[in-house]
């Protein structure tokens, strides 16, 4: 292949998993959230292309003046399929990155999540519950270790072999004791981080479990008739929080909170982080629906990029 159509950097799954460490995503990460916020990071909602039996969807970015890119995946229900995630270069169009697997799209989610925690989490907080025994569910743990201390992660999950086989993988990412709860109830009372990662499409918790000055991350399904949480979790909560008020509002069939109350009281996590809207009470309970803000797995792989090409020619930065 010509050097004029060359790309940069390839990574696949090992990479990803060697190279891109928790620290670094949740660094990252931050920055993209606050360059969306800033105007810099252009995200607009996921588009897709349908052809009958399945459709192939697109999450697309741009950093102004840098670079533009996409994500693309498939809901054909090939196991385990491959997302494909480039990034170009703005001025002169090359690709600079690609990466082609499923470990980068979970880890910047885990990253996202993490972003929110630290800044909505209360800076003691040790406990954490964990509903949900997937990949998406040990990246929000894998990152959230990256910004709190954590001394105890409850996990719970419907199969019993496999809540206890979460909890034993979960392990290593942690500093404290991991252990598989009896039931949702258990795992979240008390807790002080509450991460709903499931594929439920009826509530797993109820909002009279949750200890007062809670954080909960929502990441399943959150559309009218199919929620992994219920209203009574907004209802309860004093400040609603998402990284995509664009994407929030692009829902088909609409997101659970679009015309009720609680849509007109969200507010985005760049806004907190820039100290533009209100801080979590500590009395209260903060949820951040996580919506996988859209450019933040091109600006990911971008960063993570670099960093691969620096380490290699000896450059810092």
């Amino acid at each position: 292949m010509g050097d004029d159509v060359a790309v940069e950097t390839i990574l696949h799954d090992a990479d990803v998993r060697e190279r891109l460490g928790a620290a670094d995503a949740v660094r990252w990460t931050s920055e993209a959230v606050d360059a969306h916020h800033r105007g810099e990071l252009v995200a607009p909602p996921r588009v897709h292309a349908d052809f009958g039996d399945g459709r192939l969807v697109f999450t697309t970015g741009r950093l102004r003046g840098s670079w533009f890119g996409y994500r693309s995946y498939d809901s054909f229900g090939a196991e385990p399929g491959a997302q494909v995630v480039v990034v170009h270069d703005e001025a002169s169009g090359r690709a600079r990155a690609v990466a082609i697997g499923n470990e980068l799209g979970p880890r910047r989610v885990g990253a996202i999540g993490a972003v929110a925690a630290d800044a909505l989490a209360a800076r003691d907080a040790r406990v954490a519950a964990v509903i949900g025994t997937g990949t998406q569910a040990f990246t929000q743990i894998w990152a959230l270790a990256a910004v709190r201390d954590l001394r105890e992660v409850r996990v719970y999950g419907r199969d019993p072999r496999r809540r206890a086989a979460f909890a034993e993988r979960v392990a290593p990412v942690v500093a404290g004791v991991v252990h598989p709860a009896g039931d949702a109830r258990a795992a979240c009372e008390g807790a002080e981080i509450v991460v709903l990662a499931t594929s439920s499409p009826v509530p797993v918790i109820e909002a009279s479990w949750l200890a007062p000055g809670v954080f909960v991350t929502t990441l399943g399904p959150k559309q009218r008739g199919r929620a992994e949480f219920g209203l009574d979790l907004a209802e309860a909560a004093s400040l609603l929080v998402t990284d995509s008020l664009v994407q929030i509002g692009a829902y088909d069939p609409p997101n659970v909170l679009i015309g009720t109350a609680h849509e007109q009281r969200l507010v985005s996590l760049g806004a907190i982080r820039a100290g533009e809207a209100g801080a979590a009470d500590t009395q209260g309970v903060t949820v951040f629906f996580s919506v996988g803000l859209a450019g933040t797995e091109a600006f990911l792989l971008d960063r993570l990029a670099a960093s691969i090409r620096n380490r290699s020619t000896g450059r810092t930065g």
